[in-house]
């Protein structure tokens, strides 16, 4: 995928996410969402937070060694990058309530291209 294709899926995501806050919650889940309040999606961003935490720990976990024929990694790493989607898609929900468009968020991350990270933290 490219970072255009990227690009556009965020654009697009974010234009559903800001039609569905006026939406009927009766029929959709976003809309669900947001008439629940900003304790429901914080409620939403921490449980995938923590769905995130464990299927790396499950993809990782040293007790299992990665040659073992009885795990499937292609499945883990698959479970795992489906519950990063779920928490980026929740995170966005919560921006979207806050007024914060994503493009935001991206400027930040691209601002901090070339920045030591330890530099980063020092600025903030």
């Amino acid at each position: 995928m490219s970072p255009t294709e990227s690009r556009e899926i965020v654009a697009e995501l974010t234009s559903v996410l800001q039609q569905r806050r006026g939406g009927d919650p009766e029929s959709s889940y976003v809309a669900g969402l947001y008439a629940a309040g900003l304790n429901k999606i914080l409620e939403k961003v921490a449980e995938e937070s923590t769905e995130v935490l464990l299927a790396a720990r499950d993809l990782r976990d040293p007790s299992v060694p990665a040659d073992n024929p009885g795990v499937d990694a292609p499945a883990l790493q698959n479970a795992l990058a489906n519950e990063v989607a779920d928490l980026w898609f929740h995170t966005m929900v919560l921006l979207t309530e806050c007024d914060i468009h994503p493009q935001q968020v991206l400027d930040i991350l691209g601002a901090r291209f070339g920045v030591s990270g330890i530099e980063e933290k020092r600025n903030r």
